[in-house]
């Protein structure tokens, strides 16, 4: 059973048209692609999530992301 987002589907594709665009626009391949990626998940994880709560939000956000590219 597919999750309900709290978030609209025009402005979640939105940001994520702004995502897509400032990586292109920066011609990064890959690797900076995901390096910078990385470095914004960490930021959201230092400055928006409880330091109690990081390692079990950040295991969900894997299992999440693997899942993802697994097509599961």
């Amino acid at each position: 059973m597919p999750q309900q987002s709290k978030y609209s589907d025009e402005k979640f594709e939105a940001l994520m048209q702004d995502i897509v665009f400032a990586l292109e626009k920066h011609q990064a391949d890959r690797d900076l692609s995901l390096m910078a990626l990385g470095n914004v998940i960490t930021n959201i994880f230092q400055h928006q999530v409880p330091k109690e709560h990081r390692a079990k939000m950040a295991e969900h956000f894997t299992q999440v992301l693997l899942k993802s590219i697994n097509g599961n």
